[in-house]
């Protein structure tokens, strides 16, 4: 599972999803193409995981997964 993944089980458009968190609708592309990560505050991962609906556990297997992340 991916950011792209988590985006398309929720049902939302790349460009919902950067309205939603306020960011550019490049940032979420850049991390669905996997050319960076999500950086945030704490209070900004919460958001994240309300608006892709996942666990802070999926959202570290999708950076796992997308080699951004070391166990």
């Amino acid at each position: 599972m991916n950011m792209k993944d988590l985006r398309l089980r929720v049902g939302k458009r790349a460009e919902e999803i950067a309205v939603e968190l306020g960011v550019a609708i490049s940032t979420v592309r850049n991390w669905e193409q996997l050319k960076n990560v999500p950086r945030m505050t704490p209070m900004g991962f919460e958001k994240l995981m309300k608006v892709y609906q996942c666990t802070f556990e999926e959202l570290l297997q999708a950076q796992r997964e997308a080699g951004r992340l070391e166990d």
